[in-house]
């Protein structure tokens, strides 16, 4: 800030408070700021936010939203563990991204979450996270006739609850353990190697799993190679972004005329693109919750009505509609075949140093052989969701595993 001067201990515009007299520890600074013209003065206080955390309630920051392509879903999934969340241990303190990128405080009403009206003046007030590691905080910033005061909110732990780019790839990770604050799922490493699904794949095949075969386009001008490994695996094929989520930008592909349109479709959603061979058989999915002890839930299974289904696969209307798809829980495989299903899982979880709870997604080829999909460290959160569907067969209760997931960062 050109021409700042940060003074300690100065009187301030804003009067000290109760709080503030009681808390030594916080400080008034005071801060002159000329701005390019000289003319403008601006003078701030902080003033600890210390009336939001009571007793023992941990303080957990749900992050909804995000400049991502899976906004809605995300505000979906935010408003159920909100509603989920034990109140008698935690207190939910809510911060929304807006498709912009843009962060804000959201103090209102959690309904408008779900209805998403929650971006409104009203309601919404700019925030940061702090980035020092000694200090656990929200930064909330209030603005008025030229004069900004600052609160500052304590954090215990960070839960995003963010899905695709921008939120679930190790982005927002990579600030909250820059922090050192506790993250709540997967970290920064983790979150980006399961976004990125070629890498991915690379690591869990040296580990002894097989993956689906595959290539990397890094432009939209390598279509003859394209072509030419279409060719050598054969119809149909799969052209996905390498980053990205809820199946935005896939493309079942099942003659040469639609490659170069599929990947067209693809690029839009991210610099690289993969091909992958389609594998004969079925989805299957493990819930997996924990750290070093690992809770894994019931293996599902995903019926796709291919003869009703345009797209070919399981594609994000599906995800949401089920119009012509069905889901299993438990999946109909034989009792020793889904305990091989719930091992690999682990395993991949592990290989990919997942934390917290991830879903894991893979096929069940009718030789019986399992070969890895993805892994999604964030995925989708609703009553509904597969995730939880998984856990709740396995005896987890929405609550119960909601409330399980946040606590374990404690422990």
């Amino acid at each position: 800030m050109p021409g700042a001067r940060v003074e300690e201990d100065k009187p301030s515009l804003f009067e000290c408070t109760d709080l503030h007299k009681r808390d030594k520890s916080l400080r008034c600074i005071h801060v002159e700021c000329y701005n390019m013209d000289a003319k403008g003065k601006i003078q701030i206080k902080l003033i600890n936010r210390g009336e939001i955390k009571m007793g023992n309630v941990k303080n957990i920051v749900i992050i909804f939203g995000g400049a991502s392509s899976e906004y809605a879903v995300s505000l979906q999934s935010a408003y159920a563990v909100i509603c989920n969340i034990d109140r008698q241990k935690y207190n939910p303190v809510t911060v929304g991204i807006t498709q912009e990128g843009n962060w804000f405080y959201f103090s209102g009403e959690i309904d408008k979450i779900q209805k998403d009206t929650w971006y409104n003046e009203m309601d919404c007030v700019p925030v940061v996270l702090s980035p020092d590691r000694t200090w656990h905080r929200l930064i909330v910033l209030y603005e008025k006739n030229n004069e900004i005061k600052i609160e500052s909110i304590p954090i215990d732990a960070v839960f995003p609850v963010l899905h695709g780019r921008n939120g679930e790839d190790g982005t927002v990770q990579g600030i909250v353990e820059l922090a050192g604050i506790p993250l709540i799922g997967c970290g920064t490493l983790s979150s980006s190697l399961c976004m990125d699904k070629d890498r991915a794949h690379r690591l869990v095949e040296l580990s002894g799993i097989r993956v689906p075969h595959g290539m990397v386009l890094m432009d939209n001008t390598a279509v003859n190679k394209a072509c030419d490994f279409v060719k050598n695996i054969g119809l149909p094929v799969f052209v996905k972004p390498v980053k990205a989520g809820s199946s935005f930008g896939i493309t079942k592909v099942i003659d040469m005329e639609q490659l170069t349109l599929a990947i067209a479709s693809a690029f839009k959603y991210d610099n690289r693109v993969i091909l992958e061979e389609a594998i004969d058989g079925f989805e299957v999915g493990c819930a997996v919750c924990g750290y070093d002890s690992l809770i894994v839930g019931e293996i599902d299974e995903i019926e796709l009505n291919e003869a009703n289904n345009s797209e070919g696969f399981f594609d994000f209307t599906e995800k949401y509609t089920l119009k012509t798809s069905a889901i299993y829980v438990p999946a109909r495989i034989p009792a020793e075949k889904a305990q091989e299903i719930k091992e690999i899982a682990k395993r991949i979880y592990r290989v990919l140093d997942c934390a917290g709870f991830a879903r894991v997604d893979m096929f069940l080829t009718p030789e019986g052989e399992i070969v890895f999909n993805e892994v999604n460290t964030i995925p989708g959160f609703t009553e509904h969701s597969r995730y939880p569907g998984m856990m709740r067969a396995a005896g987890y209760g929405f609550t119960k595993i909601v409330n399980r997931i946040i606590e374990q960062v404690f422990e």
